[in-house]
């Protein structure tokens, strides 16, 4: 057992290896899923910032608004898994890595690992940026491991979920559309304004959808104030939509390849 789990992370680290070459290759992609969240993080400090009350005296809004940009940064990164994954199922590939005896949970667990490294990258840099224009965390040890926690566990959540989105996909362009949800939920959440400010009717869906305990998390603990219960909530949240995404994932995996 120990050696078909080892020759399986193997080949997983070989797939990881290959879509992250494939990254390095796709020069205009990278830098996009780069750039993009640090440019909305300047355009809502900048742009926004001066006249959004997040009814915090005495913090600026780039305290408030940057563990949001960093979910927000999670959800465009995985986004080019799904395509990633729409590519190499159209393309005839995956038929040769199954007579290779590569089975469909090597190949996307590669995907998801380039992803959630990919992510990282990019989340390092959000975070240097937010930094020099006035971002200040105040974190615990502890605090910036959960905090971590948290992030990574989110990312590979939202990595497999958008490999199963690539296996639904028929196209690249259609994967790429059906990732616009994970981009769009950090909006309707407490990223960007209290989630009190918006309409009573959207309370209920901010409130109880899976983005705000992980943002509400990661607030409280790069500032070093009382998380609550918000990261049990986050991890919870991420393990469930985690153990959908490989689910859903297995089984389309083997329509597809029938």
């Amino acid at each position: 057992m120990s050696e078909i789990l080892t020759a399986n992370l193997a080949r997983a680290g070989t797939m990881a290896g290959r879509s992250l070459r494939i990254s390095r290759r796709n020069t205009d992609a990278l830098i996009t899923s780069l750039m993009l969240p640090v440019m909305l993080m300047l355009i809502f400090v900048y742009f926004f910032g001066g006249a959004i009350d997040t009814g915090v005296p005495h913090s600026s809004y780039v305290t408030y608004v940057v563990p949001g940009v960093l979910l927000l940064c999670a959800g465009f990164g995985s986004a080019s898994t799904a395509v990633a994954v729409s590519e190499d199922m159209k393309s005839g590939i995956i038929d040769r890595f199954r007579s290779l005896d590569i089975g469909g949970a090597t190949v996307l667990a590669g995907h998801v690992a380039a992803s959630t490294a990919r992510n990282l990258i990019s989340t390092t840099v959000v975070l240097g940026v937010a930094l020099l224009i006035g971002f200040r965390p105040t974190a615990t040890p502890t605090g910036w491991l959960t905090a971590l926690a948290v992030l990574v566990a989110y990312i590979v959540a939202l990595s497999w979920l958008s490999a199963a989105i690539g296996l639904l996909a028929k196209t690249p362009e259609a994967a790429g559309g059906f990732t616009f949800l994970m981009s769009f939920l950090p909006y309707p959440s407490s990223a960007f304004v209290p989630v009190d400010s918006m309409p009573s009717w959207l309370h209920g869906f901010a409130d109880h959808q899976p983005i705000t305990p992980a943002i509400e998390s990661l607030r409280a603990l790069l500032l070093n104030q009382p998380a609550g219960n918000a990261p049990c909530i986050a991890l919870t949240w991420a393990g469930g939509l985690l153990l959908v995404a490989i689910g859903l994932s297995g089984v389309l995996f083997r329509v597809r390849t029938r």
